[in-house]
């Protein structure tokens, strides 16, 4: 039998019902724990922001915040890599890897979490749509996972307290295999993409409406 058969066997009989009613995870099989990285590399023509940035968690269905590693075998149905698991929520590692990156860029004043005191210029708003591993064939067990990640961002001026900008940012990325590394590091490449993305966005959206009001008061 085929490795990805084993492993869409065993992520099928640890369904999301039967892991409602237990405990965890079985205490007799140790379970892997995987970090994801920051993205450090981007666009040489990325404006700079004297501003200051706070980065909300991000809000998640019920299926992704978790830290669980999520796979659908099929559109309508979630479940979980046995064994595996992140290092924290989705939701959680995904704020502190987009700081992280903003800060990669060294093109902001200050960015963090509003927990650490920063007074905002502006917010970053996520939303973690998609992240999880879909069978790409349901009807072939030996079909390769393919990676989804789908981060919507608003961005919102702290001191006139309105959105000044929406956008969603999709990545997907093919596993080579369905063992856990393998996904874990499809995982980092997809949100690597879109984190990317995301940051360059929104560094060129504040820097446009920053502009943009510094000419509307000097007039």
């Amino acid at each position: 039998m085929m490795v990805m058969k084993r492993i869409l066997t065993a992520v099928t009989a640890l369904s999301l019902t039967a892991l409602a009613g237990c405990a965890g995870f079985d205490a007799a099989r140790p379970t892997d724990l995987y970090l994801l990285t920051p993205k450090s590399t981007f666009s040489s023509n990325l404006p700079s922001l004297n501003a200051q940035i706070v980065v909300e968690e991000p809000t998640a269905s019920a299926a992704v915040n978790t830290d669980r590693i999520a796979v659908q075998p099929t559109p309508l149905q979630v479940q979980y890599i046995p064994g595996a698991r992140w290092v924290d929520r989705a939701p959680s590692i995904v704020q502190t890897l987009l700081i992280e990156s903003f800060e990669n860029t060294k093109k902001v004043t200050a960015v963090g979490r509003s927990a650490v005191g920063i007074r905002p210029d502006y917010n970053i708003v996520p939303e973690l749509r998609e992240f999880q591993a879909m069978v790409t064939n349901p009807e072939n067990p030996e079909s390769p996972l393919q990676v989804d990640v789908r981060l919507n961002i608003k961005l919102v001026d702290a001191y006139e307290d309105h959105i000044i900008g929406s956008a969603s940012f999709e990545a997907y990325a093919l596993s080579p295999s369905a063992k856990a590394p393998d996904l874990v590091k499809t995982f980092d490449d997809a949100l690597g993409k879109t984190m990317r993305d995301a940051v360059e966005w929104s560094i060129r959206r504040i820097s446009e409406h920053a502009r943009r009001t510094q000419q509307a008061y000097s007039q």
